[in-house]
């Protein structure tokens, strides 16, 4: 049962929307008081009362029933107890039956979110300034699938520019295709390095006239930018299916060349291009923005006018009801400048377009900047974080089988994890060690809780006992506890979405997950005092762990069954 909206559908509106009233109504940090708590003082000055009056007042009136027993006024807290038996029955009822489903819902359903992130650049390798993109793309995209929208993944290649006519020049100087073959994407970048380092005048004139070629469709130059494609394709394509990222479109920069030039006519024919030192322009002063520059003074377009033709063949084409963008916070006037001109062109879907913008990561040294040469390349940190992992479980479990598979799930899922637990627009300073701490607010930490759970399960399976429908007993606070923060998951999926943050589900992993562990050191589950309660409590532990790997499941992370 969704509690807040239960609650709400039976309060007085109070100017507010049922959905608004249910999305102000929290779990308190102090639960002695109360399950959930409605603070007023919001609506002192709607209604023109002090909040301890207004709190009262709703107490006094409130329906109370099995599901809401009790209702209490307490400082201008609205302060409401749950029924203990009915939730932890309706909760463990539903996880029963749904088990990887628990968390999913219709809201979304005949609604489309697209979603562009990770927006690869072909013939450069991944580095870590990457990874927040692709794994809070990737998580947001499975979050938004499980509450039923049809969500279309959209990798914007960045493969149009100048850049190409530098490689394919690099190439033809000093290039061997063999090795390049066999140095894939690092050798294509060690090309595209050497001309930025050493190019003579004549070298940048030959780029540009190779990019010209690309453009104007020359066979040799375009097979050569094919080729570059499919051997940077095939790198990203290996750090995807570490990372568990899919798309439904790789459409790039260059899709949308011969799609620009319609929005640019009604541009114009609206009266909003004007000139500016030669170049065409949407005048953005009137709201506080430098000009939005649409072609160069050369007539040549930029990426800003391709994302602005990309606008408008997502809305075509896919209809969306919301088009996200997740881009860092660097970008952030792009978009804004962005967003008004369309705006500014009648659009009413404008509206419906996002920016979720994110913070920088960094290792523990700096390491981040290309410019500093200090540039740390993403699968080197996958690959170091695995074998730190593997190097802790030979410590931990010199006997596990399977620990390259286990060392993978684990080492992969703390660098995704250290990505989305904090929000996301702070910037981020990965540490190996604390990433892998299995006491930490971690998903080692997660994954180490579900082995432990499923640990306990193998044992009951063992010993032949049953649980699946097991009665629920007296609960003590530990277990409430817990299935309370079981109760909750469907509600926190929502609230991901509604924000945008993947550190909803992620914090709400490492919560559980405390949760379940001071049961489980509480509450004796196999050595319970009777056979009853051995059952309820093992089913507790089975609900534990399906709702645990759901949650990590929708940032991406696998879990092993045993560390």
């Amino acid at each position: 049962m969704e509690y807040r909206s239960y609650i709400a559908a039976r309060l007085p509106s109070m100017g507010m929307t049922e959905e608004e009233l249910a999305s102000a109504i929290a779990v308190p940090p102090d639960t002695s008081l109360g399950d959930y708590a409605l603070p007023c003082f919001k609506f002192a000055k709607i209604l023109r009362k002090p909040p301890v009056k207004i709190a009262e007042e709703l107490a006094a009136a409130y329906p109370t029933d099995d599901v809401i027993p009790e209702v209490s006024a307490v400082n201008g807290y609205l302060n409401f107890r749950v029924g203990k038996k009915g939730l932890a029955e309706e909760t463990l009822e539903a996880i029963s039956k749904l088990r990887g489903d628990y968390g999913t819902s219709d809201m979304g359903r005949g609604k489309t979110v697209c979603i562009d992130y990770s927006s690869v650049n072909i013939a450069k390798p991944f580095h870590i300034g990457h990874l927040s993109t692709t794994v809070l793309g990737g998580s947001l995209y499975r979050i938004f699938k499980a509450l039923g929208y049809r969500v279309v993944g959209i990798n914007h290649l960045g493969d149009y520019g100048t850049q190409f006519g530098k490689l394919i020049s690099a190439y033809k100087h000093w290039g061997d295709r063999e090795a390049v073959e066999r140095g894939g994407i690092h050798a294509i970048n060690d090309l595209y390095v050497r001309f930025n380092n050493e190019a003579t005048e004549e070298m940048e004139a030959e780029a540009r006239e190779y990019f010209r070629l690309i453009e104007s469709g020359d066979l040799e130059a375009n097979e050569l930018f094919e080729w570059f494609k499919s051997l940077t394709m095939a790198y990203v394509q290996k750090i995807y299916d570490r990372l568990h990222i899919t798309f439904d479109s790789y459409a790039g920069e260059r899709f949308y060349i011969d799609k620009m030039q319609p929005v640019i006519d009604e541009l114009r024919q609206k009266g909003l291009l004007t000139e500016s030192q030669g170049a065409q322009v949407v005048d953005l002063a009137p709201y506080g923005m430098p000009p939005f520059i649409v072609l160069r003074s050369d007539g040549a377009s930029l990426y800003a006018t391709r994302d602005l033709a990309a606008a408008f063949y997502r809305k075509k084409t896919y209809d969306f009801d919301k088009c996200l963008y997740v881009v860092a916070y660097q970008q952030n006037l792009h978009f804004q400048q962005l967003f008004k001109v369309i705006e500014l062109m009648g659009e009413p879907w404008a509206k419906d377009l996002v920016h979720v913008a994110y913070g920088m990561v960094s290792l523990e040294d700096g390491a981040m900047s290309t410019r500093k040469g200090k540039v740390v390349w993403l699968e080197d940190v996958l690959s170091r974080c695995v074998e730190k992992a593997a190097a802790v479980l030979e410590e931990k479990n010199p006997h596990l089988e399977g620990k390259a598979e286990v060392a993978e799930k684990v080492g992969v899922g703390a660098v995704v994890f250290g990505a989305l637990y904090n929000n996301k627009i702070k910037d981020i300073v990965f540490s190996y060690d604390k990433a892998l701490n299995f006491d930490g607010e971690t998903s080692v930490y997660v994954q180490y809780t579900c082995a432990r759970a499923r640990s306990v399960l193998a044992k009951a399976e063992e010993s032949g006992i049953a649980y699946e429908k097991a009665a629920v007993c007296d609960l003590c606070p530990a277990e409430f506890e817990l299935v309370k923060a079981l109760a909750e998951f469907p509600e926190t999926v929502k609230t991901a979405a509604a924000t945008y943050e993947s550190s909803a589900v992620a914090r709400y992993a490492v919560s559980t997950a405390q949760k379940f562990n001071k049961f489980y050191i509480d509450c004796k589950v196999m050595q319970a005092n009777s056979d009853m309660v051995r059952a309820f409590r093992l089913r507790l532990t089975d609900a534990a762990l399906v709702t645990l790997t759901n949650a990590l499941s929708l940032l991406g992370i696998g879990v092993p069954d045993k560390m």
